[in-house]
């Protein structure tokens, strides 16, 4: 066996120079004559999804980790045999703890074949000389034992092995083949970065020889727009108010959007806290590790958001957890955190890139806070997304936003270039120069809104001219180009990116409360009606409001700006060349929606047919759009790690 991969526990042979010549240990020494075979215990280190027990090519970096070279270990946070409650033996809905504490890695068994199937795999290599009287233990050593747990596979069944459980001398002779999970996701790395360190110790007349191998714990990563939709989520509110028909309309006809846009798996409806905010409440993620033929062993995991308050997050353990799929919240969050930064819609992820050396293979997160007052995403929260070590979060300045999120404002759209992507922003100054061209040529008379009149919430009237006649119409819009520039020079500068690869959509802001604008009128009305629309609107942070745990206020800064006509870049991106916009309704001049017309024509150049979803009673004045409202599950089956 090759020296560089003894761990001696206890020497009788002098071995101790070879040790410290090969970066091996030696911990004890028995002293005695009789030494058994040195144990060689292997894992997937070179991560082509096998354990190689016959050749060396994982032999070299099994005690270490890195980014090129390390085993890797999911996560066990599924419930792949569906047996985690949602009730208690009362049949009263279990708390938020006891909802997350249950998954598989909470027990101590191997639920079935696919439960098999996420365990990282570890083999003994057979030492068929072993002597009589011999025997072996396997365990967790170091901070990932109490993160961790092994299996060991006999007679084709797996069961637990714990750490005084002992090899037999046949088994050490014939090796024996393990699996290992984590029984948790990385949350903090201060206190466990997901190492999990196992040791095969190997004993006979008393003298002991033991080999480590070192495995990291998977992280959990969050889905970038180079990943294609597989599965499209949505709240469908139920009741027969005005509010449900029209949302649950929206939903009718997204379905028909997903359909055509060749999606065919159905949609994901969330049905019972009648939270339209889909985006809000989760973010979909993933953990995978190298799987058998070069395929990656992938779990899906749904990361509640960090409002503990916000009974939505509740069913995504109720409907949605099971095989394949588990379900993350964190703790700790804290009653002076600003509610609304803590929604998911704050949070999106900048596809792959490299920059000055620097590689960012899973992508990189981006989250909002509020450059003027200092607040930021919940603390545990970033915690959590920075400890898996992969995505590096950065911070935009959101504050000039009502809501908050960087959603409302900035995207990233796949490319065929170099690059692979692109960012797409909304552009005021092109909002305003739509406007200002439809006044000289004459149509200023035109009414700046062509949508329907509702039943309960009258359409906004004023025309072209009356808006670019008010002051705080341009001085509104200035300063959101103003804020976004800002943010987009910090995303060029830390991803590189060139003018050339950004894409400008036409898009127009207004400061919330204006008096001028008949469009706060109506968002007003909306925000106040019935059918539950002023807890909905609360949901999205608009108002300034008293709840949630002890009463504590959920900050949200007045008389800052959402999107005036709906937020063309808030839509969703269905297709690698098919996007869905909310319906513009901007002035319909020549027969044309010219807003929708000039969004189209970007869209086109960027390579992307784009269609539209009428959104306006449902989100656009809930200060939201279709992204806000909706949600993907898209494709992970593409490594996170560079190929050893």
């Amino acid at each position: 066996m090759p020296t560089h991969r003894w761990r001696n526990i206890a020497l009788a042979t002098g071995m101790a120079g070879v040790l410290a010549a090969t970066g091996a240990t030696a911990v004890a020494e028995t002293g005695t004559s009789a030494t058994p075979q040195t144990p060689d215990l292997r894992a997937d280190v070179n991560r082509d999804g096998s354990v190689d027990v016959e050749g060396a090519t994982d032999t070299a970096g099994e005690n270490t980790w890195t980014q090129r070279r390390g085993a890797i270990v999911l996560p066990n946070v599924d419930d792949d045999a569906k047996r985690c409650p949602v009730k208690d033996a009362q049949g009263r809905p279990l708390t938020d703890a006891k909802l997350a504490r249950c998954n598989d890695g909470s027990d101590t068994k191997v639920n079935g074949a696919r439960d098999a199937a996420d365990l990282a795999r570890l083999k003994t290599v057979p030492l068929p000389k072993t002597p009589a009287g011999s025997h072996g233990t396997v365990r967790t050593v170091g901070t990932g034992a109490k993160k961790s747990r092994l299996f060991i596979k006999r007679e084709g069944r797996w069961s637990l092995l714990r750490p005084t459980d002992k090899l037999t001398t046949k088994e050490l002779r014939n090796g024996v083949e393990l699996g290992v999970e984590a029984t948790d996701v990385v949350r903090d790395s201060a206190k466990w970065n997901g190492e999990v360190k196992v040791r095969f110790t190997v004993t006979g007349g008393g003298t002991s020889r033991a080999d480590d191998v070192v495995l990291r714990t998977a992280p959990v990563l969050t889905h970038h727009h180079l990943q294609r939709t597989e599965e499209v989520l949505v709240t469908e509110v139920q009741g027969e108010g005005p509010y449900s028909r029209a949302q649950q309309k929206f939903v009718k006809d997204l379905a028909k959007k997903v359909k055509d846009a060749g999606i065919s798996k159905p949609m994901t409806k969330f049905t019972k806290y009648a939270d339209p905010w889909a985006q809000d409440f989760v973010e979909p993620a993933y953990a995978s590790m190298p799987g058998p033929g070069g395929k990656q062993r992938t779990m899906r995991v749904l990361i509640r958001s960090a409002q503990p308050d916000r009974d939505a997050g509740r069913e995504l353990f109720e409907k949605l957890r099971g095989p394949d799929v588990g379900v993350v919240q964190v703790s700790g969050v804290r009653d002076s955190e600003e509610w609304t930064l803590n929604s998911m819609g704050n949070l999106e992820t900048i596809p792959p890139y490299t920059l000055n050396g620097k590689s960012y293979p899973a992508g990189r997160i981006i989250q909002g806070y509020r450059a003027d007052s200092g607040s930021k995403p919940a603390k545990a929260m970033r915690t959590f997304l920075k400890s898996q070590g992969v995505q590096s979060p950065l911070l935009l300045d959101t504050s000039w936003l009502t809501v908050g999120h960087v959603d409302e404002f900035v995207q990233f759209l796949p490319a065929d270039t170099p690059r692979g992507w692109r960012i797409g922003v909304a552009d005021p100054a092109m909002g305003v120069e739509l406007l200002a061209k439809a006044k000289r040529d004459g149509h200023g008379a035109k009414k700046m809104f062509s949508v329907p009149r509702s039943p309960d919430v009258p359409a906004p009237k004023e025309t072209i001219d009356k808006v670019l006649a008010s002051s705080k119409f341009h001085a509104d819009n200035k300063l959101a180009a103003q804020r976004i520039k800002a943010n987009l020079d910090i995303l060029k500068r830390e991803t590189g990116i060139t003018d050339d690869e950004i894409v400008k959509v036409p898009g127009l802001f207004t400061r919330d409360g204006d008096e001028s604008s008949s469009l706060s009128d109506s968002r007003k009305l909306r925000r106040m009606g019935p059918d539950r629309l002023q807890k909905f609107n609360q949901l999205r942070g608009a108002d300034e409001q008293k709840g949630g745990d002890g009463g504590s206020a959920r900050r949200a800064p007045t008389r800052t700006h959402s999107a005036y006509v709906p937020g063309a870049v808030n839509g969703v991106l269905l297709t690698p060349t098919s996007y869905l916009a909310p319906q513009q309704w901007g002035p319909v001049i020549g027969g044309r929606d010219i807003f929708t017309d000039a969004v189209t024509s970007v869209y086109a150049k960027a390579g992307f047919k784009t269609t539209y979803i009428d959104d306006w009673y449902t989100y656009h004045l809930g200060l939201g759009e279709v992204h806000c409202g909706t949600n993907t599950l898209r494709d992970a089956t593409a490594p996170w790690w560079p190929k050893a």
